[in-house]
């Protein structure tokens, strides 16, 4: 049963992440669109999507879950940061800092294994924590090779690490949390929409091509997330970790690759660490996959 949970759990865990690093793609469509306007829909949308799922099945512990005190102030907090890592996020792809955000994603999963290690007490074994250091040593020579504070990359992995930290703990399931939270975000996502100047006339304006793109936001969303928040409860924050740089690495490849953004040589140095890092993470995952000898 265990190991079929961890099966689970890699499976849905690469699902999410991988869908995360192509998504850079899909938010660059809509770069005619404004970046608050977009998390706005991003939030609506996905709200609307999850209550077409729970509604019909007469679910109503996602609404407990705003209700009961106890259960409040965890979901305020993972609403306040799932937030504020989706509008940094949309923000960094539509101005060009697509290799700046890898990085943030390549940190984030340092801070899910510390966050595992202090929060868990969960153990690394002596091949993770080599990855670990490889990892950590690449990230600390990229930051100094930038020669400015990273605070795109940090922003994004610590609201994201903490963000995980909160599902992990979340006293509900995948969809029920992701619910509650689109609920809590859904009066700021409106005031996104009214209040800026010109923001309802450029969205009258806008071609039907991107109306599309802005409605099915909802999916493209709560499909990876509901896979992470699966994952997230079947497997321990260091292992989360290390799968999560499966991410950042399709992402550098679109920011390079196809949206043409710097990618100086000294950075191959760096990144050479993180790779190492991240064939020793899978190296440790491929041997726990193996059946154990009677």
């Amino acid at each position: 049963m265990v190991t079929s949970n961890r099966v689970k759990g890699i499976f849905f865990t690469v699902v999410s992440q991988a869908s995360w690093g192509i998504l850079p793609i899909y938010w660059k469509l809509l770069a005619p669109v404004n970046s608050l306007s977009i998390l706005a829909f991003r939030i609506l949308c996905s709200l609307l999507l999850i209550l077409c799922i729970l509604i019909p099945q007469g679910n109503t512990r996602w609404l407990r879950i705003i209700i009961e005190p106890e259960r409040r102030l965890l979901v305020i907090v993972s609403t306040c940061l799932v937030t504020c890592n989706w509008g940094l996020y949309i923000w960094a792809i539509n101005a060009g800092h697509t290799v700046e955000s890898s990085l943030g994603y390549y940190i984030n999963p340092l801070v899910s294994i510390m966050l595992g290690l202090i929060f868990f007490r969960e153990k690394l074994s002596r091949i993770q924590w080599t990855a670990f250091g490889f990892a950590a040593a690449g990230v600390v020579i990229l930051t100094i090779f930038s020669g400015a504070f990273p605070w795109i990359s940090l922003g994004l992995a610590l609201s994201f690490g903490f963000y995980g930290l909160c599902k992990k703990k979340a006293p509900a399931g995948s969809l029920e949390t992701l619910g509650a939270e689109t609920l809590l975000a859904s009066p700021l996502a409106l005031l996104f929409i009214l209040l800026p100047a010109n923001a309802l006339r450029e969205l009258g304006e806008l071609r039907p091509g991107l109306w599309v793109l802005l409605i099915l936001s909802g999916a493209v969303t709560t499909i990876p997330l509901y896979c992470f928040a699966r994952g997230v409860k079947l497997l321990p924050l260091s292992a989360m970790g290390f799968i999560e740089f499966i991410k950042p690495t399709i992402m550098l490849i679109i920011g390079v690759f196809v949206f043409g953004e710097s990618f100086p040589v000294r950075n191959l140095l760096p990144f050479t660490f993180i790779w190492i890092a991240v064939f020793l993470s899978f190296l440790r995952r491929t041997g726990e996959s193996l059946p154990a000898e009677p």
